[in-house]
């Protein structure tokens, strides 16, 4: 994990930023929408939060944003952040109340983990009854997969940062009901049958077009390789 390791952390860079922030506002937004009671203030907690991007789009959204990162240099730039609430190291150590946040995220952590179960866990405890926990990850049971088979950029053990755990709808839906929480939404998107660096200029356009064609299929389906999971704390 020492790729994440640095004061940028995961930042988006330029043009991304404004992409990033209109992304993640939605997102947050409809996870509020679905809480299950009314509240002034809504108190929000990201796992793995890097440098702290998803922090200043949660305080932007008016959430008392609170963070966990392990990674030291990019834990003391999301810190830096106004406003914002770093714990600086793994989360199971920072030992938050039960039944204190309304909304968690997971973004791109799930991953990496060996034991995904046991943070979950620690998730639902720290939710709120009717909170909602966001999670991203890849769909190993996307058409991508089907495809690309091993040579899906996911499954580069030795690049970013190290995926170990990998996740389809079927096994989100386990996870959930492991860690006493519903599925309150799943939905995937995109598909691609290549990358540029390893296929022939017409293969990668024809590739291109195939994207787009399969894009709400692939949204129907479930097949789509970047898969989204909300999930809710039941009430009682």
């Amino acid at each position: 994990m020492q790729e994440f390791n640095v004061a940028q952390g995961t930042v988006p860079q330029g043009s991304m930023d404004k992409r990033y922030d209109q992304r993640m506002s939605r997102m947050l937004r409809a996870a509020q929408s679905h809480l299950l009671y009314d509240t002034n203030s809504i108190t929000s907690l990201d796992v793995g939060c890097s440098s702290g991007a998803l922090l200043e789009v949660a305080i932007r959204c008016g959430f008392v944003a609170h963070g966990a990162e392990p990674a030291e240099q990019a834990a003391n730039t999301a810190a830096k952040v106004p406003n914002a609430n770093v714990f600086k190291g793994f989360l199971h150590d920072a030992k938050y109340p039960d039944n204190h946040f309304d909304i968690i995220t997971l973004f791109e952590v799930i991953e990496h983990l060996t034991d995904p179960v046991g943070l979950v866990s620690e998730i639902a405890r720290i939710l709120k009854p009717g909170g909602i926990l966001l999670i991203g990850t890849g769909n190993a049971d996307s058409w991508t997969v089907k495809v690309q088979v091993e040579k899906w950029e996911y499954f580069d053990i030795a690049g970013h940062g190290g995926h170990i755990s990998f996740f389809t709808p079927k096994s989100m839906n386990k996870l959930a009901q492991l860690c006493s929480l519903n599925i309150k939404d799943l939905s995937t998107k995109r598909v691609n049958f290549g990358e540029k660096k390893n296929i022939s200029n017409i293969a990668y356009q024809f590739n291109r077009i195939a994207r787009e064609l399969l894009a709400l299929p692939a949204r129907w389906t479930h097949k789509g390789h970047d898969m989204l999971v909300t999930m809710q704390k039941p009430m009682h």
